[in-house]
């Protein structure tokens, strides 16, 4: 007698709609895709471009932390690094996690003595830029 029976309620109009249940998922993904997604894949493009630019010459970091120079580019796959005097190693192109110093690429229409090359015409021309002292901090020309 002192139980008194409950009875349900109707549902009142506070219930929230299609759309607007996914709000927050939809603005929790745009921000993963802005901050996680999408510099990781820049990242992983700039690796490809890095791996696919390697050529003999070029000082590298394996994944292992092995610091060597390129002196023969097998094929895609694989490269041939020498990590000490006449200690060579073949590794996995992926593997190479860093290019630490790029050799310049060979010109082949450019000799000395050409008069396109600024040596080659026998004229001194000064270069721009700050020298001495101060260009070296602030990365002015030698």
């Amino acid at each position: 007698m002192f139980v008194t029976p409950a009875y349900a309620q109707a549902a009142g109009g506070g219930g929230v709609g299609g759309l607007e249940a996914f709000l927050p998922l939809i603005l929790i993904f745009v921000v993963f895709y802005f901050l996680l997604i999408r510099p990781q894949q820049k990242k992983m493009k700039d690796h490809k471009a890095m791996l696919g630019a390697i050529r003999r010459g070029d000082k590298v970091v394996t994944g292992g932390g092995i610091v060597g120079t390129v002196t023969k580019v097998i094929d895609d796959h694989e490269v041939v690094v020498e990590i000490a005097d006449e200690v060579k190693v073949r590794v996995q192109r992926h593997l190479i996690s860093a290019v630490i110093s790029k050799t310049e690429p060979v010109k082949a229409d450019n000799k000395p003595g050409d008069s396109k090359t600024p040596e080659g015409d026998g004229s001194k021309k000064p270069e721009g830029g700050i020298g001495g002292f101060l260009g070296g901090l602030f990365g002015g020309k030698k």
